[in-house]
């Protein structure tokens, strides 16, 4: 991964004040929405309006998304032909269930956009290691909100609903190279509970998380970057293991190449936010 993901922000794709004010916002990441976020009758002018906003650029080193209504839906068509030929970075696919939601679009992008599922249903979830594997996929969004809703569950500090589905969904990311960004935290205006949520998701793994509103940006990049003290243990890490003759020792506790490599990736990912901050 070279460009951190710490911080993905849903726009929606008919307001274009909020697009325009979105290239000077401290996001990783930009979700340009056209289904949840748009109205039925706004989805047509929504369609065109990200599109000219995305060919006009302006937005910086933040990677700039697309979500498309689903293709079974009236819109999801059209979308879709429009998305690729504005060339984004990503197009966010929703509900995707099975690879071949996905294959035939693959074949169809251009230039540097890449692929993007949200897996939001039950059955995605159980396809997700083949769903992983699809060619030109770069990364998988959680949709908690619908995992919910189709499991008939309900929302929980703990999160121990969509907690299998979460699980699974990094598993497969990790095993083929995906980035894996973890699902939205509906009380926006509360800043304590998001970073309890971001923490947790940062702790199982996730590159970062999906949010619906600007203020809750400093939390997640601030919680998904590597802490300095992180900096400075890895750092240890990494002179002692390459200095030892014998067993790397570090605050009385073993250094292996575990811990080493985890190290490396910690260094890794704050240069890439560096570069992104400018810094």
């Amino acid at each position: 991964m070279s460009h951190p993901y710490r911080s993905v922000l849903y726009l929606p794709g008919s307001r274009q004040r909020v697009l325009e004010k979105a290239k000077t916002l401290a996001a990783d990441a930009l979700i340009f929405d056209l289904e949840d976020a748009v109205s039925p009758n706004d989805k047509p002018a929504a369609r065109d309006l990200v599109a000219e906003m995305v060919r006009s650029g302006g937005y910086g080193p933040r990677k700039v998304l697309i979500r498309i209504n689903g293709l079974d839906s009236q819109w999801g068509a059209d979308d879709l032909e429009t998305a690729i030929e504005a060339e984004p970075d990503g197009i966010l696919i929703p509900k995707v269930d099975r690879s071949a939601d996905l294959i035939e679009i693959a074949a169809k992008l251009r230039g540097k956009t890449q692929l993007w599922a949200m897996m939001e249903t039950p059955l995605g979830i159980l396809n997700t290691a083949e769903i992983a594997q699809t060619p030109k996929l770069a990364g998988l969004v959680m949709g908690t909100n619908d995992l919910v809703k189709d499991l008939f569950a309900s929302h929980t500090a703990d999160r121990v609903a969509v907690m299998t589905s979460l699980s699974l969904c990094l598993l497969a990311a990790r095993a083929y190279g995906l980035i894996c960004v973890d699902g939205v935290y509906n009380a926006f205006k509360d800043l304590t509970g998001l970073e309890t949520e971001c923490q947790q998701g940062r702790d199982m793994g996730f590159d970062g998380k999906t949010l619906i509103h600007p203020m809750q940006l400093e939390a997640a990049n601030r919680i998904f970057a590597p802490s300095p003290a992180d900096l400075v243990l890895a750092e240890r890490y990494i002179v002692a293991f390459d200095a030892a003759k014998g067993v790397a020792v570090v605050d009385g506790k073993i250094v292996e190449n575990l811990h080493v490599e985890n190290a490396r990736r910690l260094l890794a990912k704050s240069e890439q936010i560096n570069r992104l901050e400018g810094t």
